[in-house]
């Protein structure tokens, strides 16, 4: 099965299934030297980690990883990083039922079409799941992009017809995303308190419901060097949005102002630039990149995220043979994926930047070495 590795110079690839033994993720390209804090990859799988609220799925999993390969004292040695993370709780025989049944809105035709067949238990391979492995990556990637002063923050915009309020996307801290101002956990990571609570009890009738529902992440990364990115075929913000789509139920992603260009007149999206050291625009239509290169400014990035598949109502479908039959799907899932996608996503972010900060590293002109500024380096070398 083809397309399990993601990158260049920082390629991650991921294996394993839902109902299997774990999930393994091989981090290649990580230079040797890079302290690796295990406390932090495991904060990252617990924001990830299902069970975490009554708003998501009920599945219980440690997550704990177990590093295989690739660490030395702490520190990174250049070698492939291998991380495990174990399946603990699988219930397999929720699925039973459906062996031969095609779910609306999952991959069972297609992979049944392509493969001839498939893992039923949970999706297989194209489980949600299978991010466990990303944010696990994403996490080894975050601590690489912290040496050079880059952060990724992410959280939800809205859910269903609620929509948060943020002045400015670039502010959002991630004690803001994870913790409401009484102090108790934000269990939707929405940073305006008004909203999370109106999404709280959205997802909560809807989970009554025995539905689900939809809505938007937003993801920004501070601290970007100027000229990551390439002018043609691997644009940074078309590496992004490779990267997120490939999320399960990612539906669109838009960069900036986005699809909002539409309605505008160039003199409205432009972004008149301020000064050159360092790099700023009066404003940030353009999300961060231009040109397919990163320009200093906040990158600025929202994707929208359909309702789970997965639902306890019954809907029309048909058998692998063509038989007409109805389906109610079993087993535990997430009202609303948003509140568990916002670390995946930040991790597919995290996992492009820290390529592309090393492809513009190995790239450096000449000028590099008599004092110019590099790109990828924000400083002379």
């Amino acid at each position: 099965m083809a397309g399990s590795t993601l990158g260049t110079l920082l390629r991650v690839t991921t294996a394993g299934e839902s109902h299997g033994p774990g999930y393994v993720v091989i981090v290649d390209g990580v230079p040797a030297g890079l302290a690796v804090d295990l406390e932090a990859l495991r904060a990252e799988l617990g924001r990830r980690r299902p069970g975490q609220s009554r708003l998501v799925t009920q599945r219980r999993e440690e997550d704990e990883p177990e590093v295989l390969a690739g660490l030395l004292d702490g520190q990174t040695t250049g070698a492939p990083i291998a991380i495990l993370v174990r399946n603990r709780d699988a219930r397999s025989a929720d699925y039973d039922e459906l062996a031969g049944v095609w779910r609306p809105g999952h991959a069972d035709a297609t992979f049944d079409l392509k493969y001839g067949l498939r893992d039923h238990r949970g999706g297989g391979r194209s489980s949600a799941r299978e991010t466990v492995a990303r944010v696990a990556a994403g996490a080894v990637a975050k601590q690489l992009l912290a040496t050079f002063g880059c952060r990724v923050v992410g959280w939800v915009r809205q859910v269903g017809e609620v929509v948060a309020e943020v002045p400015d996307p670039a502010a959002v801290t991630p004690g803001q995303v994870e913790t409401l101002p009484d102090g108790s956990p934000n269990l939707v990571r929405c940073p305006d308190p008004a909203a999370a609570a109106a999404m709280a009890a959205l997802i909560e009738r809807v989970r009554r419901e025995r539905d689900s529902i939809g809505g938007i992440a937003e993801i920004v990364a501070t601290g970007v060097p100027a000229g990551l990115g390439e002018p043609v075929f691997d644009k940074l913000k078309a590496d992004l949005g490779k990267a997120l789509l490939s999320i399960p139920a990612v539906m669109g992603v838009e960069t900036g102002v986005g699809f909002g260009c539409a309605v505008l007149r160039g003199s409205q999206c432009n972004d008149p630039w301020l000064s050159a050291e360092p790099l700023r625009t009066a404003t940030n239509r353009h999300g961060g990149t231009l040109g397919g290169i990163s320009s200093g400014m906040p990158l600025v990035l929202r994707a929208a995220v359909k309702p789970a598949s997965s639902i306890a109502r019954e809907q029309g479908t048909v058998r692998r043979d063509g038989t007409p039959t109805t389906v109610r799907v079993k087993g535990r899932h997430d009202p609303c994926l948003l509140p568990r996608f916002v670390p995946v996503g930040e991790a597919m972010v995290a996992l492009v930047l820290a390529d592309h900060w090393l492809r513009a590293r190995a790239a450096a002109p000449l000028s590099a070495s008599m004092g110019v500024r590099s790109p990828g380096s924000g400083e002379a070398e």
